[in-house]
């Protein structure tokens, strides 16, 4: 039966009251509402993360002096430019980029790239942001009485899992009405976190053993590759802007996008590096979740786990609500609830694994270095079809997945778009240099990684070159 989209909008509410039924399914003109600047309250309210903190503290661990790491988040927090680039594809096309990325890799392939590059994507920040949770949850309990090393974190895990997971079923109403409440209070639980903190910072420290040369860069780029995973992961920009009026400009959804992510994620991340300045080692072997509540008066503790908790949530909520959409993309006839539970529960066993297996800090850094892989290269193919296509993305088209439809190209597959992923990818891994896998090119250059900016660039330019050949001739508007 085929329904009218007057039909499909009547279906499809868009509220915060209740939970919200449409996924990839085209958003009519007529469901068409908000304005660009509320995306940057969306955006903040994730960015404000103890993750970054995290991330931050490791660029003193990799020796790095203070205005050093300082101008690497500088150098990353620039990189919150490409989702807010991306996602004016979301209101042009009026549904989410998991569709979208049909126009850069066919009906088939675009199966494919979903469920490897945006499920791994997806699963590896559930994990992350529950795992910081978890852990600080678990010690909070600790302080308070109650040590199990297991059924504790487990338990935590599951309870913040639950309210996430309930948070993304209501979906895009509640985010957008519960989550500029959301960004002011965690703004200023993290003000507090920074206020406790400077007291501690060594506004004079010097790294015990000075970099320089080869060293030093090979410091600085590793650094900025745990960085920069971050903004390069949020291929899911147009999700959330789908919703908005199909007039509104793409320069103001990029810029409430960007500076929205871009802004907490600079100030939270410098507060890391200067919150390393003034722990030992002693307290990093601790944890740096333990460290950071020993700073704290007793009475801010729970306030700070209260504000990590809720960092989680509007994080993975967000997380949760488009990979369930992306569950639909690949092509599971699933409606969009079932598909965040489903989501949500593989997030959460993955998170419980690593409860059980690591510490925040090796978890985060290992597993955001190598997200760059996929991250680096898919979203530098989808800055560059947004800037030729210059966001002009048919909805309807997009979802004519029959053999003779635009988007089929060859076979199903948009083959300048797979060939620049796959060579993209390899590029990167062989530039990445982590504690468990160097690439020879980085091997070759003293450990240098580059695999940001080469493997961006190379799938940049293979994916805009090939576009000049017959192999990307169809398909352009």
């Amino acid at each position: 039966m085929t329904h009218s989209q007057t039909e499909l909008d009547d279906e499809f509410v868009d509220t915060a009251s209740r939970p919200e039924t449409r996924g990839i399914e085209l958003v009519g003109d007529a469901e068409r509402h908000g304005r660009a600047r509320d995306l940057f309250f969306i955006w903040a309210a994730p960015s404000v993360s103890i993750l970054n903190l995290t991330v931050g503290a490791t660029l003193i661990l990799l020796g790095l002096e203070l205005w050093q790491s300082i101008a690497v988040v500088l150098a990353a927090s620039l990189l919150w430019a490409f989702p807010g680039l991306i996602a004016g594809s979301g209101p042009a096309s009026g549904t989410s980029g998991s569709v979208v990325t049909r126009a850069m890799y066919g009906i088939l392939g675009n199966r494919l790239f979903v469920a490897f590059v945006g499920w791994f994507i997806g699963a590896v920040f559930l994990s992350l942001t529950w795992l910081a949770s978890s852990f600080m949850g678990a010690d909070l309990l600790r302080r308070m009485g109650l040590e199990d090393p297991v059924w504790v974190p487990i338990g935590v895990t599951v309870v913040v899992a639950t309210i996430t997971i309930l948070v993304a079923i209501f979906g895009h109403g509640l985010i957008v009405r519960a989550y500029s409440y959301m960004a002011a209070a965690l703004f200023l639980i993290f003000l507090g976190v920074a206020a406790f903190i400077l007291p501690t910072v060594d506004w004079q420290y010097t790294a015990p053993v000075p970099l320089e040369g080869v060293g030093l860069w090979s410091a600085m780029a590793i650094g900025f590759t745990i960085l920069a995973s971050t903004p390069l992961s949020f291929i899911n920009s147009p999700d959330i802007a789908r919703y908005l009026p199909r007039s509104t400009k793409p320069s103001h959804i990029a810029l409430a996008t960007g500076l929205g992510g871009g802004i907490p994620f600079m100030v939270f991340t410098i507060v890391g590096v200067l919150l390393a300045t003034g722990l030992s080692g002693a307290a990093f072997d601790a944890g740096l979740d333990v460290a950071l509540l020993d700073l704290l008066p007793g009475w801010f503790g729970p306030i700070l786990v209260i504000g990590v908790v809720l960092n989680t949530i509007a994080l993975n909520a967000m997380t949760t609500y488009t990979s369930s959409m992306a569950l639909q993309a690949i092509g599971f006839r699933l409606r969009r609830i079932p598909a965040a539970i489903i989501v949500g529960g593989v997030g959460t066993a993955l998170t419980i694994y690593l409860v059980l297996s690591s510490s925040l800090l090796e978890a985060a850094n290992l597993m955001l270095q190598f997200l760059v892989i996929v991250s680096g290269p898919a979203m530098a193919i989808f800055v560059v079809d947004v800037l030729l296509r210059r966001y002009r993305y048919d909805g309807v088209e997009l979802f004519d997945d029959h053999p003779g439809g635009r988007f089929w190209y060859s076979g199903g597959w948009g083959l300048p778009g797979v060939i620049a992923l796959l060579i993209g990818g390899l590029v990167t891994a062989l530039c990445l240099s982590t504690s468990v896998w160097s690439g020879p090119i980085a091997v070759a250059t003293g450990y240098i990684d580059l695999s940001v900016p080469v493997g961006m660039l190379v799938a940049a330019a293979l994916y805009a070159g090939l576009q000049r050949t017959p192999l990307g001739k169809k398909g352009r508007p």
